[in-house]
């Protein structure tokens, strides 16, 4: 087998950046997918089902679902906000130039 050179790129500290998106969607992609994660763990730490989860949030089983699988294309930040509120958890915003 031939040995190929490996290349260490630095991450940005955004993911989505680094996959070429562009600066503000990389920034929208990612407070996206941290309000999806902490939401979700704290779907499992409630210990709900996902039935029970839907009922809380207002949403149905199958969108509970999407968003246990961190289907992010399927939610918008705003909806992402909501049901993060529905389930307990309180939202900051922090703006910096």
């Amino acid at each position: 087998m031939k040995e190929q050179a490996l290349t260490i790129t630095e991450s940005s500290g955004n993911v989505f950046a680094d996959l070429g998106f562009g600066t503000v969607e990389a920034e929208v992609m990612k407070m996206r997918t941290e309000v999806m994660i902490r939401t979700a763990q704290r779907l499992k730490e409630q210990g709900w089902t996902q039935a029970e989860s839907a009922r809380r949030l207002g949403i149905t089983q199958p969108r509970v679902s999407r968003l246990m699988k961190g289907k992010v294309e399927d939610f918008s930040l705003d909806m992402l906000l909501t049901l993060a509120a529905r389930a307990g958890l309180r939202a900051q915003l922090r703006l910096s130039s």
